[in-house]
């Protein structure tokens, strides 16, 4: 049930969670400071009304009540007095019944006759009358010294009033007397009312106040969050226009270098089996003629072998760095452990060979080539100006992507890579076939001495 609420909570704007929390915990004060307003006027009405009360009724109850300071009990003069009191005053029409308290809850003198000598336990508002203090409150049904009162159905307010001996102002009864409190009862129902209607009139107001700067706040909330769903929109769009354009280069560009690579292969061929063909059959005619030849023409003759044994050897170089095995059928390692022995067989360097088949993806032919060709320059560079040092191929999957390490332990780059002298590609050429498959080319001394070349290509996209 919480999770259904939390997700149709969330789907609110921020406004409605305002008005939802908001409400609660305006409702939750409005509650609390209503209740303790209502408390304070009702304590302060009872207190000022009963001060006035006792007050009024001293003035007539003193003097009658002084015998009280020697002894337990009132004189009858004094009792019927008192009855006169109540019966013909003012305030005696609003009192319906009095009691007059001795020390340790004894009742000495009372309306109700019934009451006349017990001992009732003492109440709070009587040890207050004792301590000097008025004290009233509204009748509770319960009690029993009160039992007569509470069953008239009337609002009753009980007040004590203590009774001071005249000379010297100590405390020698207390009086409590019960006064109809309907007209007190009614001003005070109708003064809570308002202080509750003015309550909530006021945290209406705050609360309408706040609700309309939230509200303020959630459109503009809402009308930016709006707008970051349609840039959104329209980012993811275009990214995915990019990345189709980029596939489509990327596709491109492997197809253009696997027609360079057939252009080169051809190219290849076609050097070694006509140029180079051309000019070994040259220099196998130009051995037949030096017979009967003096010295300096044998020495000129020399010379022209010796250029066309260059221009074969430059012949053979070209073709060899253009052209390209069948690599079709072979896997990454077969590819990497081929050219390692190739190497070594033409160096004269052992390469260590990293590489485990398992977990390697099935690469296309433009990935095997720009394969081939980075193993290739690489060994070539490293054998060129690390003099074939600690030569190594390392090829791995990482996150997804082919990660090929070419290393050795040379002297590493300096400012800036050698060109290529053999015919081949060049680190140039390499960083832009790698590129345009969408690979990371990356070059570096390693930590330990040596030079690195570094490939991540992406495999298994589409």
């Amino acid at each position: 049930m919480m999770h259904r609420f939390w997700n149709r909570w969330s789907n609110w704007s921020l406004a409605t969670q305002f008005a939802v929390a908001g409400g609660v915990v305006m409702l939750a004060a409005m509650l609390i400071v209503g209740q303790w307003v209502a408390a304070r006027i009702e304590e302060a009405v009872v207190r000022n009304w009963a001060n006035a009360t006792a007050l009024y009724m001293e003035s007539f109850i003193s003097p009658l009540s002084q015998d009280l300071a020697a002894t337990d009990e009132l004189s009858p003069l004094a009792h019927r007095a008192l009855d006169e009191v109540f019966a013909s005053t003012a305030l005696g029409a609003r009192v319906v019944s009095y009691k007059i308290w001795k020390s340790g809850g004894l009742v000495v003198d009372a309306s109700d006759e019934s009451v006349l000598g017990q001992r009732f336990p003492v109440g709070v508002d009587l040890k207050r009358a004792w301590a000097g203090e008025v004290s009233a409150d509204f009748v509770q049904p319960g009690a029993a010294e009160n039992a007569r009162e509470a069953a008239m159905g009337l609002p009753l307010l009980e007040i004590y009033s203590p009774i001071r001996e005249v000379w010297s102002g100590r405390v020698i009864a207390v009086v409590e007397f019960y006064e109809n409190a309907t007209t007190l009862s009614a001003d005070l129902t109708a003064a809570k009312r308002r202080s509750w209607l003015a309550v909530a009139l006021v945290m209406a107001a705050i609360g309408a106040a706040l609700w309309g700067i939230v509200a303020r706040g959630s459109a503009t909330i809402g009308a930016q969050r709006a707008a970051m769903a349609r840039q959104l929109t329209a980012l993811a769009e275009m990214s995915e226009h990019n990345r189709a354009l980029r596939l489509r280069v990327q596709g491109a560009a492997a197809r253009t270098a696997a027609l360079n690579d057939q252009v080169l292969r051809q190219l290849g061929a076609d050097l070694h089996d006509g140029p180079a063909q051309l000019l070994g059959y040259a220099a196998l005619r130009l051995d037949g003629l030096r017979d009967g030849l003096d010295a300096a023409r044998q020495g000129v003759l020399t010379e022209v072998e010796g250029a066309l044994r260059d221009a074969m050897r430059e012949i053979r170089s070209i073709s060899r760095g253009v052209s390209l095995p069948d690599i079709a059928a072979r896997d990454p390692c077969e590819i990497v452990q081929g050219l390692a022995e190739a190497h070594r067989a033409r160096s004269g360097c052992a390469v260590e060979v990293d590489c485990a088949p398992e977990g390697l993806p099935a690469l296309d032919a433009a990935q095997k080539t720009c394969l081939y060709r980075f193993v290739q320059e690489g060994l070539s560079n490293g054998w060129r100006h690390g003099e074939g040092r600690g030569q190594a191929v390392r090829l791995a999957v990482e996150d997804g992507a082919l990660v090929l390490r070419v290393q050795d332990a040379g002297p590493g780059f300096g400012a800036a890579a050698l060109p290529d002298e053999d015919g081949g590609l060049g680190l140039a050429g390499l960083r832009d076939r790698v590129e345009a498959l969408g690979g990371t080319f990356e070059t570096g001394d390693r930590p330990g001495g040596g030079a690195e070349l570094r490939m991540i290509l992406p495999v298994g996209q589409g």
